[in-house]
Protein backbone atom coordinates (compact mmCIF):
# COMPACT_ATOMS: atom_id res chain seq x y z
CA UNK A 1 0.00 0.00 0.00
CA UNK A 2 3.03 2.10 0.77
CA UNK A 3 4.44 1.66 -2.44
CA UNK A 4 1.57 2.27 -4.53
CA UNK A 5 1.12 5.84 -2.43
CA UNK A 6 4.39 6.88 -2.95
CA UNK A 7 4.50 6.16 -6.89
CA UNK A 8 0.90 8.16 -7.38
CA UNK A 9 2.83 10.99 -5.41
CA UNK A 10 5.74 10.84 -8.09
CA UNK A 11 3.44 10.86 -10.58
CA UNK A 12 1.80 14.10 -9.03
CA UNK A 13 4.94 15.50 -7.95
CA UNK A 14 6.49 15.39 -11.96
CA UNK A 15 3.13 16.45 -13.13
CA UNK A 16 3.35 19.83 -11.73
CA UNK A 17 7.23 20.38 -12.49
CA UNK A 18 6.09 19.90 -16.26
CA UNK A 19 3.00 22.46 -15.52
CA UNK A 20 5.80 24.66 -13.86
CA UNK A 21 8.46 24.14 -16.86
CA UNK A 22 5.20 25.16 -19.43
CA UNK A 23 4.19 27.93 -17.93
CA UNK A 24 7.75 29.81 -17.47
CA UNK A 25 8.11 28.65 -20.61
CA UNK A 26 4.90 30.34 -22.17
CA UNK A 27 5.69 33.46 -19.93
CA UNK A 28 9.08 33.50 -21.36
CA UNK A 29 7.83 34.05 -24.85
CA UNK A 30 5.42 36.41 -23.92
CA UNK A 31 8.06 38.86 -22.62
CA UNK A 32 10.20 38.32 -25.32
CA UNK A 33 7.63 39.04 -27.14
CA UNK A 34 6.53 41.96 -25.59
CA UNK A 35 10.31 43.41 -25.17
CA UNK A 36 11.57 42.69 -28.87
CA UNK A 37 8.10 42.36 -31.27
CA UNK A 38 8.34 41.32 -34.53
CA UNK A 39 9.43 44.19 -37.45
CA UNK A 40 7.56 44.44 -40.70
CA UNK A 41 8.86 43.67 -43.47
CA UNK A 42 9.06 47.15 -45.82
CA UNK A 43 8.87 46.65 -49.50
CA UNK A 44 11.81 48.45 -51.74
CA UNK A 45 9.40 49.56 -54.48
CA UNK A 46 12.93 50.94 -56.59
CA UNK A 47 14.32 47.54 -56.41
CA UNK A 48 13.24 46.61 -59.99
CA UNK A 49 13.43 49.78 -62.32
CA UNK A 50 10.29 49.24 -64.21
CA UNK A 51 7.75 47.47 -63.30
CA UNK A 52 5.86 47.07 -66.45
CA UNK A 53 9.02 45.56 -68.13
CA UNK A 54 7.96 42.13 -69.57
CA UNK A 55 10.38 38.77 -69.02
CA UNK A 56 10.40 38.88 -73.18
CA UNK A 57 12.08 42.33 -72.67
CA UNK A 58 14.11 40.91 -70.40
CA UNK A 59 15.51 38.00 -72.33
CA UNK A 60 15.64 40.04 -75.63
CA UNK A 61 18.25 42.65 -73.99
CA UNK A 62 21.04 39.47 -73.17
CA UNK A 63 23.66 39.25 -75.32
CA UNK A 64 24.24 35.71 -76.12
CA UNK A 65 28.05 36.62 -77.62
CA UNK A 66 29.16 37.65 -74.19
CA UNK A 67 27.73 34.53 -72.26
CA UNK A 68 30.17 31.95 -70.96
CA UNK A 69 30.12 28.14 -72.37
CA UNK A 70 29.36 25.60 -70.44
CA UNK A 71 31.31 22.37 -70.73
CA UNK A 72 29.62 19.09 -69.85
CA UNK A 73 32.02 16.46 -68.69
CA UNK A 74 30.08 13.26 -69.58
CA UNK A 75 30.95 10.31 -66.86
CA UNK A 76 31.90 7.09 -68.82
CA UNK A 77 29.70 4.12 -66.53
CA UNK A 78 32.03 1.34 -67.89
CA UNK A 79 35.07 2.44 -65.87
Amino acid sequence: MNHALSLEHAWDIRAHHVIAVVAVLVFGLGVKQFLFPPRHAEANINAVPSLSMSIMQMHSNINMKTLPVEYLRVKNNRE
